[in-house]
């Protein structure tokens, strides 16, 4: 019974969801800067009888009782930052706010998570337990808005007995929902080398240091970290996108700067090739005649989803979408904050479909072009409440 009604709901709401979505998608904010989303997520929350409290400075924890509220709780999570892109797409909706874009989807999740909860106050008197919602600022920037959110005990008071999060996925047609158990995202660390040397003439580089030097040999040396120092059987990551040398054709310049990515899917080999990168550049500068400082900028941990959480909320989804319409995820070495959770309480991390080729919305995450065929935000909400109300059902 309680399964009809939250699909009946999540399709009458659809039209508001939408709604909510779309004005998002027109006032992004970026990772720590989403006071007026804040605020308006805030608002839309009081409106529904909930009494939010603040955390992490922009983010919002709200409570959804229902029977017996202490019997068990399940957490809810959405992202509402955006990101630094200057959006191309000519939709109604399209960013106003010049350079920042909803290129992610937090829009789609922060909307649809609303709706979630507004299902849930619908029908609170159908389950027992603690739902509890996390709209949560800055996953798109170090060191991770879900950090502060636990630094703020968003995960106390109830501890929840495990967070669901759900992200949009471009490469999974409008229907599906894909999952997978264990191992799933890397961790992100930033990597920022500044090769020094000593300036000169191009035509007398004997005069010089030359860091342009330097830094292509530690570029490609870097590498065999991963070809030769990480196990085969390690999915790792080292790449670098950014170079700069204010030098010119007749120039060594005095410095060269170069910044890039590490990930990796397992913590102990993380840390060590953190190291290995600092003890290689250093060295290798120094036997070039110059020197190199590094700069490692910590991001997020790997994530790992949670088995049995991640095989129940499966089977949930099967019942909700029929089994057919369930797809098995593969490991990406993207990253995702939702991993600081993953450290403390059982977390499952799952992907609504988004991509329809017949509409032309086929563009990737973090690209000026990203939409999502807004059908998906008729099944994220409901599916989402089923997935709660199931956990809680269970002891």
């Amino acid at each position: 019974m309680i399964l009809d009604a939250i699909k009946q709901k999540s399709l009458a709401f659809h039209a508001d969801t939408v709604r909510a979505r779309r004005h998002l998608h027109a006032h992004p904010e970026l990772s720590y800067q989403e006071k007026e989303t804040a605020r308006f997520v805030g608002a839309e929350l009081t409106a529904m009888g909930l009494a939010p409290v603040a955390a992490a400075d922009t983010g919002w924890v709200a409570l959804i009782e229902g029977k017996n509220p202490t019997a068990k709780a399940i957490a809810l999570r959405a992202d509402m930052d955006a990101l630094p892109i200057e959006e191309a797409n000519a939709v109604p909706y399209k960013s106003k706010n010049k350079g920042v874009m909803h290129a992610c989807g937090h829009d789609v999740h922060t909307a649809s998570l609303l709706t979630t909860a507004r299902i849930l106050m619908d029908v609170r008197d159908q389950f027992e337990g603690t739902v509890k919602l996390l709209f949560q600022p800055g996953e798109e920037k170090n060191p991770g808005g879900a950090s502060f959110m636990i630094r703020d005990g968003a995960l106390s008071n109830p501890t929840p007995a495990g967070i669901l999060g759900q992200h949009v996925m471009p490469l999974i047609p409008v229907g599906k929902i894909g999952f997978r158990e264990g191992m799933y995202m890397a961790s992100c660390d930033e990597i920022y080398l500044r090769v020094i040397g000593k300036g000169g003439h191009g035509a007398a580089p004997d005069l010089a240091v030359d860091p342009v030097l330097i830094a292509s040999h530690l570029i490609v040396a870097l590498q065999q970290i991963i070809s030769r120092q990480a196990s085969p059987k390690q999915p790792t990551v080292l790449t670098f996108g950014k170079i700069i040398g204010e030098g010119a054709t007749n120039i060594i310049p005095n410095e060269v700067n170069i910044a890039g990515t590490f990930r990796a899917m397992n913590e102990e080999w993380r840390a060590a090739g953190l190291q290995k990168i600092r003890t290689l550049v250093t060295g290798l500068a120094e036997s070039m005649g110059g020197r190199c400082e590094v700069e490692i900028s910590r991001g997020y941990p790997y994530l790992e989803n949670n088995p049995t959480l991640t095989r129940s909320i499966r089977a949930a989804a099967e019942m909700y979408v029929g089994p057919e319409n369930i797809v098995d995820l593969d490991i990406t070495l993207g990253a995702e904050d939702f991993a600081y959770y993953s450290q403390v309480i059982p977390a499952s991390f799952y992907r609504l479909g988004t991509r329809n080729e017949a509409k032309g919305i086929i563009s990737y995450v973090h690209t000026p072009t990203f939409d999502v065929d807004e059908d998906a935000l008729a099944i994220g909400p409901g599916l989402m409440a089923w997935m709660a109300v199931e956990e809680l059902r269970k002891r």
